[in-house]
């Protein structure tokens, strides 16, 4: 355990455990929130969970505080991108690269030959007989000319899982304290396209909801809507995939989680069904996809990224991986491999606005 949990105290546990995903979209959230923690034996009060809760957000231990937008549901499209940067030019490319606005992450991974990967996130293309995908095409051939080197285009094909929690010791250590469902009764619609008055809406609580008792007021207030209709919305929105959840979402970093390894699969075809679903109930495993193959390239088609907190506790959370990929095909040495971060390049976010205005009728 890193020393930053010696720091936290059990109600901070509690509320990293607890409110990763499923939080009250209510005018009140914090009292509901707040007896459930009571109920898990942590004392505190609506005001006082409120109150925590703004302090680990300004103490850096929370990235933020709010609803968790899904860009992909949103409009637009994004894509993972691998590509070389040769040793003697790499702090150039690298600035190259992310002097590009749909670039919205950079890491530097350690392999041997593909040493960048970034993520393009792009608005629906404005030619109405081409969609998302042919603008980040479009961005990637700009990408190439700009630096003289080839990226490998590696969109998500099938979504496995995508839920990072990370949990410390402490209440609630399973994290399954789950309180979407208070909050009003909605139904899902049909539609794709975004009308003004949520577009609106998905841009001001894309970067965290206010951190006060009454937080869908605010928002209320700051986009001037009606609060009942901002909750119905945001509880709406949670059902048709456009936000993933709500609640805190911790800084991994801070909570001592900075073994950050990207393992990769080259996965039968006729065994993908079974094991992705297998991979992603793994508690640590916090995405899980099935991407294309680049021949003679990147012969890998599956991905699953893990977090520990020490380079031991990784590792075993890596073979634990490969020993339940084990049991659905015969893995070789030559059929994985991880990809270690060992430099954030860029992390500026996707940019929501640009994609939900492109989806706006």
């Amino acid at each position: 355990m890193r020393e930053v949990d010696a720091d936290l105290t059990t109600l901070d546990r509690g509320i990293i455990n607890a409110f990763q995903g499923g939080f009250p979209v209510t005018r009140r959230p914090f009292e509901p929130a707040a007896a459930a923690l009571r109920e898990r034996g942590v004392d505190v009060t609506g005001p006082e969970l409120c109150e925590r809760v703004r302090d680990l957000d300004a103490e850096g231990i929370l990235s933020r505080f709010g609803a968790l937008v899904n860009a992909e549901a949103i409009g637009g499209a994004a894509s993972l991108v691998a590509m070389h940067a040769p040793e003697e030019r790499y702090e150039a490319v690298a600035e190259t690269v992310n002097e590009f606005t749909a670039v919205a992450h950079n890491y530097e991974r350690e392999h041997p030959h593909l040493n960048m990967w970034f993520v393009v996130s792009v608005a629906d293309h404005p030619d109405p007989d081409k969609d998302g995908s042919d603008r980040v095409e479009e961005v990637l051939a700009e990408i190439e000319a700009a630096t003289g080197q080839e990226t490998y285009n590696l969109p998500k094909l099938r979504e496995f899982h995508v839920g990072a929690k990370f949990l410390v010791d402490g209440p609630v250590s399973d994290g399954d304290v789950d309180l979407s469902g208070v909050g009003p009764d909605v139904s899902p619609t049909a539609r794709t396209t975004l009308t003004p008055a949520e577009r609106d809406l998905v841009v001001e609580i894309q970067g965290g909801l206010p951190i006060t008792e009454t937080p869908y007021a605010d928002v209320a207030a700051a986009i001037d809507a009606d609060v009942d209709w901002v909750i119905e919305t945001i509880r709406r929105f949670e059902q048709e995939g456009k936000i993933r959840r709500v609640g805190v979402i911790p800084n991994h970093y801070a909570l001592g989680y900075t073994e950050n390894g990207m393992t990769v699969w080259d996965v039968p075809e006729d065994a993908l069904d079974e094991v992705g679903p297998a991979v992603a109930d793994l508690p640590f495993v916090t995405h899980c996809y099935e991407r294309p193959r680049h021949a003679g390239v990147w012969e890998y088609n599956f991905f699953a990224m893990t977090h520990g907190r020490t380079e031991a506790e990784s590792e075993r959370r890596i073979a634990e991986v490969r020993d339940l990929m084990a049991e659905y095909w015969d893995v070789s040495e030559d059929d994985w491999d991880t990809l270690f971060s060992t430099r954030i390049l860029k992390k500026t976010g996707i940019r929501i606005a640009d994609r939900a205005d492109s989806n706006t009728a």
